[in-house]
């Protein structure tokens, strides 16, 4: 072979790897990370043919009923009306904005979904884990099971049925107010008391979603290798160590997961549930995002001021989902997504 046939041979075998002898060493890097991700994908979905195809439908529904939507966002920036369409409605840029962030009932509302976020994230967000963490110590599956079906049960009544319940219970009317009234006692209406109606509703979501949450923890709770724990007893440790030292960790990824997926939805504490009751307590107690935007935007007609209100509370809730997801990489846990 003469020089120039072997160096013509050596260029072409330069330019297969992604060489060439006038490019820099970035450039041929990068060319050969893109070919390699390119045929890493592509062998992906060639191996996941079968999933991939599954999820389309799912896919589907998602751009249908959730991205597309979103391109009615711009109602917030028009004084829309539904007679005249999107097209026709005139532009008012932030003006919209600018009377909500100025409505005292609108911080209000702010101020009422924050409290009883907060609360419901103390008092009702540990009692799936509690009740996964009892139920996992039964030993006998069956009574395990009969338990887990009683308990997650009222998850599929609606909040009408729900507050119907409470309402026969603790009502002026209900069973309470009557069993005082045959002891010689003063009846009580905590069904109408604004002071009570944070515990009263955090009540009512513990009773009809705790048992249905349980079911997270207790698959995490099966994923456990039963190794640690008889390696933690080997060594002396009691119930309570495994529980500290064994199950807990074990949960820690799943617990900040849901908390990052209950901090996203913070803005959003139960539209059915409050406006049901709404009536009865007075919306100094209930208004929330939700039903101030219903009663003062959509009731009144005033859809691009509903659909400002609407929009600022998106925002903020992604915020918030980000800002915990970021929090969580920095703990060493994954989160909603891993870093890349």
């Amino acid at each position: 072979m003469t020089t120039s046939e072997s160096t013509l041979a050596a260029s072409r075998v330069q330019a297969r790897a992604g060489h060439s002898p006038g490019r820099p060493d970035g450039a041929r890097q990068a060319d050969l990370s893109m070919t390699r991700k390119k045929a890493s994908l592509r062998i992906r979905l060639r191996r996941d043919k079968s999933l991939v195809l599954m999820t389309l439908p799912a896919i589907a529904l998602l751009l249908v009923f959730a991205y597309v939507p979103m391109l009615g966002n711009v109602v917030a920036f028009q004084d829309y009306s539904p007679f005249v369409g999107i097209p026709d409605s005139p532009f008012v840029g932030l003006d919209n904005f600018t009377r909500v962030l100025g409505d005292q009932g609108f911080w209000l509302a702010v101020s009422n979904t924050l409290v009883i976020t907060a609360f419901q994230l103390v008092f009702f967000f540990p009692v799936p884990i509690v009740l996964a963490l009892l139920l996992n110590s039964l030993l006998s599956p069956a009574l395990r099971s009969t338990i887990q079906a009683i308990v997650y049960l009222p998850h599929f009544f609606s909040w009408v049925l729900v507050v119907s319940v409470f309402q026969q219970v603790l009502g002026g009317a209900g069973l309470l107010s009557q069993s005082l009234r045959a002891h010689g006692w003063q009846a009580m209406d905590i069904m109408t008391n604004p002071d009570t109606f944070l515990f009263l509703i955090t009540s009512q979501a513990i009773w009809k979603d705790a048992g249905w949450g349980i079911i997270v923890f207790l698959a995490a709770l099966s994923a456990i290798d039963q190794e640690q724990y008889e390696a933690a007893a080997v060594d002396g440790a009691n119930r309570w160590h495994r529980m500290w030292h064994v199950t807990l960790p074990a949960l820690r990824g799943v617990v900040i997961l849901l908390l990052i997926l209950r901090l996203g939805d913070a803005l959003s504490v139960g539209f059915e549930q409050l406006i049901l009751q709404r009536d009865a307590v007075g919306a100094q107690a209930s208004e929330v995002l939700d039903t101030f935007v219903y009663y003062t935007g959509v009731r009144n007609g005033d859809w691009g001021y509903a659909a400002a209100a609407g929009l600022i509370k998106g925002v903020v809730s992604l915020a918030l989902i980000l800002g915990a997801n970021k929090l969580a990489h920095l703990f060493g846990e994954s989160g909603v997504y891993s870093k890349s």
